[in-house]
């Protein structure tokens, strides 16, 4: 039984290693920031309320809906939000998260990080 378990995680490594590199370009990378307390609960640009917890996040311009995976380009970390706001308003950030994404991806202040299509 041990001897099937084998090719069948090496399939799936293989998958994952294909479908990681696919994506390798990065769609953009700058500056991301976080929001989050002070504007818990209120309506986002998408129309629905934000939430500090969701793994959600603000751009300028991809569509509401739209899936990307965030990387912290100092730490290698990485998550998939999904953008339902409009922002971020500081100049030179391309991408502001939920207080949640923030976090999981060790983002205290601002960090510069890269944005990859597909999440």
């Amino acid at each position: 039984m041990n001897i099937l378990k084998l090719p069948l995680a090496a399939a799936l490594l293989s998958c994952a290693f294909f479908a990681a590199d696919a994506s390798a370009k990065p769609l953009q990378r700058g500056a991301a920031s976080w929001y989050g307390p002070g504007f818990h609960g209120r309506k986002t640009a998408s129309g629905e309320r934000f939430n500090a917890q969701a793994m959600t996040a603000a751009h300028k311009s991809l569509p509401f809906g739209t899936k990307v995976r965030v990387v912290n380009e100092k730490t290698g970390r990485s998550v998939v939000v999904r953008i339902n706001d409009r922002g971020p308003y500081a100049h030179g950030r391309i991408i502001d998260l939920a207080q949640a994404p923030a976090r999981a991806l060790g983002i205290l202040g601002t960090s510069y990080v890269s944005l990859h299509t597909g999440g």
